[in-house]
């Protein structure tokens, strides 16, 4: 991780203001690989919040069909226990979208405020916060969420606050690089040289010019949370059997791979879809969001 170096800007602003949205959609469209990323997290979200709506099995409910591979019954085969894979893949799309949405938006919640203050201010706060980042940032992510899990305990409230906890730094430090250079800009000076509050300043003059820059890193930000969501689940260190979560899927299919492989191919592709869905996406902001590009 890269030092917090205090009073220093290590990214240009955000193009917030610089153009108009329809632009921005316009050059994300022309991305098909974007495109595709933004279909698969749709897909992804409309699974995660509609899942009681559909069609589908009790995901708890067993059967004498144990182990069944694939069939037109069962379209992902059924597990150790004869409950359909199928309904339980998709019942487990919304505890992965519940952790990765309530964590990563605790982190740019936090994240965003310091990260505001410390540009904004400058000084000392700077500084303190800096340091209180740099703790965090000592840590490699995956350990400092496991490390938070494991003395909270396995649960997925623990994983969400985990996941904010890893995240908040990273938002401070991607929000406060751009604040530095954005509060030097003459329409700040002058709406300061005016009597505005530093209240006012931020909303109306600064916030405006951070919201693409947020915007990727939170979309970014959701494929590590639902990709580590995943690694504790399989670890035991949140939702816990019968839970149907795609990581203690993983879990109870690995011991079967030889001769039902099914157990954990469907889990896994549906962590990877909405993986590559998030990073695809993140990808396609990150272009669209930038003028140079365009």
């Amino acid at each position: 991780m890269a030092t917090w170096i205090p009073g220093s800007a290590s990214a240009s602003p955000a193009p917030g203001g610089a153009y108009g949205w329809r632009a921005v959609a316009r050059a994300f469209i022309r991305e098909p690989v974007a495109v595709l990323g933004l279909a698969m997290v749709a897909l992804y979200a409309l699974i995660a919040l509609g899942v009681d709506l559909l069609p589908l099995r009790d995901p708890l409910a067993v059967s004498a069909q144990r182990l069944a591979a694939p069939t037109r019954e069962f379209p992902f085969g059924t597990d150790a226990l004869g409950r359909d894979l199928f309904s339980r893949v998709l019942f487990g799309a919304r505890l992965s979208m519940e952790v990765a949405t309530l964590s990563v938006a605790g982190a740019t919640l936090v994240g965003g405020v310091l990260g505001l203050a410390a540009g904004y201010v400058g000084g000392l706060v700077d500084l303190l916060v800096g340091r209180v980042m740099d703790v965090f940032f000592a840590f490699p992510a995956i350990l400092l969420a496991l490390g938070i899990v494991a003395a909270l305990g396995p649960d997925p409230a623990n994983v969400i606050i985990a996941i904010a906890v890893v995240y908040t730094p990273i938002f401070a430090r991607v929000v406060r690089a751009p604040v530095l250079a954005i509060k030097a800009h003459d329409y700040v000076e002058a709406a300061r040289a005016t009597g505005a509050r530093p209240v006012r300043i931020v909303v109306r003059h600064i916030v405006p010019n951070l919201l693409s820059t947020l915007i990727v890193q939170i979309s970014l930000a959701l494929s590590w949370a639902v990709l580590t969501e995943g690694a504790l689940s399989f670890l035991g260190l949140s939702a816990q059997p019968p839970a149907p979560s795609w990581g203690v899927m993983l879990n109870e299919g690995r011991q079967y791979l030889e001769f039902a492989t099914h157990l954990a191919v469907f889990p896994g592709l549906a962590i990877m879809i909405a993986v590559l869905g998030f990073n695809l996406l993140g990808d396609g902001l990150r272009d669209a969001l930038d003028p140079q590009r365009r």
